[in-house]
């Protein structure tokens, strides 16, 4: 099962117990976070789609910690005008645990669809 959620104007593709860096939020590590922007839910060959989002899907994961990225420079050159400048930041990020996709859920998709398609061929 997997899900696409969509945080700091970023989307992810994240997975049950998936670890994965995201732009920093507010919320201290341990704390549960939940993200209701789920723009699709797929798995076990179905996939539902959202327009803009699933209504009812929630991704919840646990934060581990609050940490830097690497340090990206910024190098700013005019030729044959002796004009450089070098400059450049870490960026902050939010380390989580993905621990469940929940609502909507796939089986209840799999279940509307099966008595369509058993009433067809009676």
């Amino acid at each position: 099962m997997f899900a696409v959620i969509r945080t700091g104007g970023k989307q992810y593709r994240v997975t049950p117990n998936a670890v994965l860096k995201v732009e920093k939020l507010e919320a201290e590590p341990g704390a549960t976070v939940t993200f209701t922007d789920v723009l699709a839910v797929g798995g076990e060959g179905h996939l539902t789609l959202g327009a803009p989002v699933v209504p009812g899907a929630t991704v919840t994961a646990t934060v581990i910690a609050q940490d830097r990225l690497d340090k990206v420079i910024i190098f700013k050159k005019r030729r044959r005008q002796n004009s450089r400048r070098r400059n450049g930041h870490r960026q902050h990020v939010t380390v989580l645990r993905v621990a469940g996709i929940g609502g909507v859920g796939i089986e209840s998709d799999a279940a509307e669809s099966a008595p369509a398609a058993s009433e067809g061929t009676v």
